[in-house]
This record gives C-alpha cells, sequence and structure tokens, in this order.
C-alpha cells in the first residue's frame, strides 16, 4: 500500500530518489520521506502529507499549487515543481539513498510516522511496504532489551530488530536475513547502512519490488514507472529474494544466503505514459487513453484474414479440449477488477452457455471453497499484487483447478504463479481510480467468452465472425464516447452537489452500474449505490427524493421500455436522472433529463464502452468540487495487504 524506491550511483540521490517518490505517489499520499547518506551519517528528512511537503521542508521554497490552472499555467507550475525538485541536490551530498510514500496502516499519517524509520543511534534506516503481523510481540521484546521506540508504526521493530542481529556480527546482509526470519506478515524492504556506505538491502515477500538496473547505478522500486526514465532493465524479485545493490552491480539471493543467477527483464513501456502530458490529472488523461489501450489489447488477439478479422487466438495458450469440456468458470477479483468479473458473468453465460460464478477475493480465500477439476478459474488484477486475488489464487491451485489470470503487470506475482496470463496492454495506469485497466479487462473477458462459445460450438459461424467485426470497431466507438464530454462536463456542474446518486440498469447494465458507481465514490465523495433496476421498488425507492439522482443504463433494447418506467417512478418523487444509451430513436427522450447517447456496439458489447460516461461524469463532479481525482483520501492504487 506504500511505494519504496532507492538508489545508489554517481548521481546525488535526492532529486533522483524524490522524482522517483513521484512516481509512485499514486500508493500512497500519506506522508513522504528519504533517508540519505552523507560523509559520515545518514540523514533523515520527513513530512506529512503529499511529497510536495517534503520537497518544501527540504528546499524550503513553497510548492505552487496547480489546482484549477490552465493548461499552460499547469505546465509552467509543474516545470517549477521540477526545478524545485533538481535543487534539493543541496539537501545533502550523497550517492546512496532510500525514499518512501506512505499509506498509513499501522499509525496515523504524521511526520513521525512516516519512513524511513531508523534504530536508536541512526546508523540503520528502514523503507517498508507491507504489515508485520507479529510487530506487537517483537516490539514488546525490544523493549525488554531496552530499545525505545518513536512512533506507532509497525515497521519501526524492523529497524531496531535488524540492528540487535547487526550488533552481532557487525555484517548488514547477516542482520538483515536473520531479522527476515522473525517477522510475520508481508514486506517489501529497503536497507541503509552507515558502516555499508556502498549498498542497499532489499528484500520481498507478499510485496512488490523490482530492481532496476542501470549503467554505473542501480535502483530498488514498488512499480516500474518511477524508474523508468532511468532504466529499462529490471529484476522482479521473487518470493523471500534478497537483493544487494552496489553501484556497478547487482546480487540476488534466496532466503537461505544462496546466490540466484538471474538475466534482467526488459520493459518495453513508452516512458511518457507515466507524464500527464498536458492533461490536467492522470485520471483525465487514462480516460483519453482507452481508445488506444483497447487497440493495443485487442488487435494481437485477432486473427484476419482479407483484412477482415476471421478468428481470435491467444499467443498465451491454445484452446484446448478443458475449455471445450468446462464444467463452470470461477472468478474471483476485487474492486474494480471484481465488476469486470460480473459483466464478464453475463458474456461467458450468453456467449459460451456455461454457468459462471463471481467472487470477491477477499470473501473466497476464508471460505472453504467447492472446486472441481473441470473448473477454470479466472483471476483478475490490475498490479498483479492484490494481497487477497493473490491468496485466492494459490488455494484454487491446491485444489487442482486451472487458474487463468487477468493483469497490466510484466512480472507481477499473478502473472508469475498462475497456470496461464493474459495481459490487458493498457500501460501504466497512474490515477488511483481504475479507467483504462477496466475496459481493457473488460476486452480481455469478451474475447475469452465469445472464442469459448466459438470452441464449445454455442455460437454460429456467422454470428462469430458478426462479434469479432464489432470488437474491432470498440476503440472507435470509446474515441467517439470521449467527444462528447462536454456534455457530461456540464451535467456534473449541474449534479456535483447532490447528496445521494443511484445508479441502476438490467441484466449487464446491472453489473456495469455497479463500477460507474464505484468510480463516483472514490474520486467525489459523493454517496452512491448500484442495484438492478428491478429491484428499485423492493426497498431503494425509499431514498429517492430531490436530493437524489439517477443514473440509467440502458443498453438492452428488449428492455427500453422498463427502464423508461423506472425513470417516471423516480422523477415522481423529485429525482434528477440521466440515461446513457445507444437508443437513437427516443425510448427516453420524455423522461431523461439528460441523455448520453453512445454508439450502438452490437452483440451485447455496449458493456466495454458504456462506463465511459460515467468515468468522466465521477472526474468532473471531482473536479468541480475542488478534489484531486488522482489521490482519492484513504485509497491507495494497489492493495498488497489484507
Amino acid at each position: 500500500m506504500c511505494g519504496i524506491v532507492g538508489y545508489v550511483g554517481e548521481k546525488n540521490a535526492t532529486p533522483v530518489l524524490i522524482n522517483a517518490l513521484k512516481k509512485l505517489e499514486y500508493r500512497g499520499y500519506d506522508s513522504a520521506g528519504i533517508a540519505v547518506l552523507g560523509d559520515e551519517d545518514i540523514i533523515v528528512k520527513k513530512a506529512k502529507g503529499a511529497i510536495k511537503y517534503l520537497v518544501e521542508k527540504i528546499t524550503g521554497e513553497i510548492v505552487k499549487d496547480s489546482k484549477n490552472l490552465s493548461k499552460e499555467e499547469t505546465e509552467k507550475a509543474e516545470a517549477e515543481y521540477a526545478a524545485q525538485i533538481e535543487r534539493t541536490e543541496n539537501f545533502v551530498k550523497g550517492n546512496i539513498g532510500i525514499g518512501h510514500t506512505r499509506w498509513a496502516t499501522h499509525g496515523e499519517p504524521s511526520d513521525l510516522n512516516a519512513h524511513p524509520h531508523t534504530n536508536v543511534s541512526g546508523t540503520i534506516a528502514v523503507v517498508h511496504n507491507g504489515i508485520i503481523e507479529n510487530y506487537a510481540k517483537i516490539k514488546s521484546w525490544l523493549q525488554s532489551q531496552g530499545v525505545v521506540f518513536r512512533s506507532q508504526t509497525d515497521t519501526e521493530v524492523v529497524a531496531h530488530l535488524i540492528n540487535y542481529y547487526y550488533e552481532q556480527k557487525k555484517d548488514i546482509f547477516f542482520a538483515v536475513q536473520q531479522a527476515l526470519k522473525k517477522l510475520e506478515g508481508s514486506y517489501a524492504l529497503g536497507v541503509l547502512c552507515r558502516d555499508f556506505p556502498d549498498r542497499i538491502v532489499a528484500a520481498r515477500k507478499d510485496c512488490p519490488l523490482i530492481v532496476g538496473v542501470g549503467k554505473g547505478e542501480n535502483f530498488i522500486a514498488s512499480d516500474v514507472p518511477a524508474i523508468l526514465e532511468y532504466t529499462r532493465e529490471v529484476h522482479y524479485l521473487e518470493q523471500k529474494e534478497i537483493a544487494v545493490l552496489y553501484a556497478d552491480h547487482v546480487d540476488l539471493y534466496n532466503d537461505e544466503g544462496e546466490r540466484i543467477i538471474r538475466e534482467p527483464s526488459h520493459v518495453d513501456w513508452d516512458l511518457s505514459a507515466a507524464k500527464k502530458d498536458g492533461y490536467a490529472h492522470f485520471m483525465l488523461k487514462e480516460i483519453h487513453e482507452q481508445p488506444k489501450a483497447l487497440t493495443d489489447t485487442l488487435r494481437p488477439r485477432l486473427v484476419f484474414e482479407e483484412n477482415r478479422p476471421s478468428d481470435i487466438r491467444f499467443e498465451e495458450f491454445d484452446f484446448d479440449e478443458s475449455w471445450k469440456n468446462a464444467g463452470r468458470i470461477v472468478i474471483t477479483a476485487c474492486g474494480t477488477a471484481s465488476y469486470a468479473g460480473m459483466v464478464a458473468r453475463y458474456a461467458f453465460e450468453k456467449f459460451a452457455r456455461i454457468p459462471v460464478v463471481v467472487d470477491a477475493a477477499s470473501e473466497f480465500r476464508y471460505r472453504n471453497p467447492i472446486l472441481k477439476q473441470d473448473d477454470i478459474f479466472i483471476v483478475i488484477s490490475q498490479s498483479g499484487e492484490t494481497a487477497d486475488t493473490l491468496e485466492a489464487l494459490r488455494i484454487a491451485k491446491r485444489c487442482g483447478a486451472k487458474v487463468i489470470a487477468i493483469t497490466n503487470t510484466v512480472g507481477s506475482s499473478v502473472s508469475r504463479e498462475a497456470d496461464k496470463v493474459i495481459y490487458t496492454w493498457a500501460g501504466p495506469e497512474i490515477a488511483v481510480a481504475s479507467t483504462k485497466a477496466y475496459t481493457t479487462q473488460l476486452m480481455c473477458l469478451y474475447l475469452l467468452a465469445i472464442k469459448m462459445g466459438e470452441v464449445r460450438g454455442t455460437i454460429e459461424k456467422q454470428e462469430y465472425l458478426t462479434l469479432l467485426q464489432q470488437l474491432e470497431e470498440i476503440p472507435q466507438k470509446a474515441e467517439k464516447i470521449i467527444q462528447e464530454l462536454p456534455v457530461v462536463q456540464k451535467f456534473a456542474s449541474e449534479q456535483f452537489n447532490k447528496e445521494k446518486i443511484f445508479y441502476i440498469g438490467r441484466l449487464f447494465d446491472s453489473a456495469s452500474s455497479m463500477e460507474c458507481a464505484l468510480k463516483l465514490k472514490e474520486v467525489s465523495y459523493m454517496h452512491s449505490e448500484a442495484f438492478s433496476a428491478g429491484e428499485l421498488k423492493h426497498g431503494p425507492i425509499a431514498l429517492v427524493d430531490k436530493n437524489t439522482l439517477v443514473v440509467a443504463l440502458a443498453t438492452e433494447p428488449a428492455l427500453y421500455e422498463k427502464i423508461a418506467s423506472n425513470i417516471l417512478e423516480v422523477k415522481a418523487r423529485g429525482a434528477s436522472t440521466m440515461v446513457i444509451t445507444q437508443d437513437g430513436k427516443g425510448a427516453f427522450k420524455n423522461c431523461a433529463d439528460t441523455i448520453i447517447q453512445i454508439p450502438e456496439c452490437g452483440g451485447d458489447l455496449e458493456s466495454i464502452v458504456s462506463v465511459i460516461p460515467a468515468q468522466l461524469f465521477a472526474y468532473y463532479c471531482a473536479v468541480q468540487k475542488g478534489l484531486n481525482p488522482d489521490m482519492p483520501r484513504n485509497l491507495a492504487k494497489s492493495v498488497t495487504v489484507e
């Protein structure tokens, strides 16, 4: 839930650490800090709040707020901020350091609870992502040894525990190795020691950590965007591996201290994908990137004959007899990814005529699940590091199920542990609230469902070819929706002060409405709920009044009349209404206050794009309220702890 970075090389470490932390701020923004080894001592600087407050504390200069500025003013403010970051090199002259941006779990956000944490003498500094589950027991024991704690965090025990073992042999690698054996829970660690000024020791268990391999410099980071401007060669640390980074090389070890020889992986991501490129926020940029992301995810999986799509082919695996003879699909995920799974349930049942169960991974992992050998188990995770989803995957494998992972992150834990992996080629998604990750997940799931229908003989050949053609047209239809954003922006300016927002729909739209409601509550803090339109009279309508907005998703032509009736019911009770629909014949012109018309996609494919107006609505409501949609309070991009 936090972001950690580390640098060792020839450059001044401070600007490198701050720049890398800025790329990871989506992982945590309660506080931030760095520790840099100077000529003699480790110098620590920490600040509550966003990274700009750390920059202000280091430079003594106020960072200009770029909120609600024009594009030109925003670019100027960002250039000034970048110059201020470069001036942080005056903080301390040192070529090795570690940094951290925090999402609080143990201890309130404060300067004191911010990382890095040190031992009593300040000779060892630690940054940590994860949760040390037995920290209370270790803390009590350390206190009995005379250690005085200064923070409320679980992480501080790590610094003192490493120091305890360091005092035995004066060997930092030995000290870290021994301390790890005592820790229970999850961790990604970066450790700096004054007496070993040429190295950083790093380790991971159940939390992501990469090692960037440069020329005369090396890095650690929680995620790839942090180091893209410095190197594209990375090691994805495996479970319980330890890395020791020097300026000129990196040594990898297993938890027993045995050397590991492994070539780094190359990252192909475009560096510009991790920058705003003139957009006010990453969320808006990533909404606009959806047509390209959908194209990148779709096109490599379509086979063409005479310039027309003729088949679906996944390079990752073949559709063997297990797909034809499968008895059931089980999908598990968390948050936005789980709502993609709920839409996929309708797709698999329609196209492949196979029963589907969708489960929240946070619930699945604590059940005693009933899985069969002919089940196909699908896990979905943008980061590939979601703790609950990972544990659900492991349970499914122990039960003998075939596990397919859908993720956006090459080399992630989910991608390595699943039997097969399907990548959504969405590129880096920096905003906390998922947009392009969700729609590309849906694209992969629709491809699977339609291909499975073809394999099982539940889709006729001509219908199959028609669906492929319709899929190919989805990205351009997404582009057309995004071009209509002024309509959504105007509606948001009129509705952002509503007290209650209900999203309703039927069938596919009922599932899509859940993601629409989640987007709004995530970034605008407006109370929003989603439920099947047919359930309106079974309780929720009691809440409808003049302070209510009801947004109906209506992409099922056979149910237009019923949705129109639902809209009239809420309007009669004073609610404002908006409809997102592909209808062009006026089915809702006499009942909805605002109609957002999306292109007709055919074959129940509208769910891939019907969420886009809701994403834009959520974004503009947040902006209207003066909020930062990229970093909603209390949330982090990747939930790597329970």
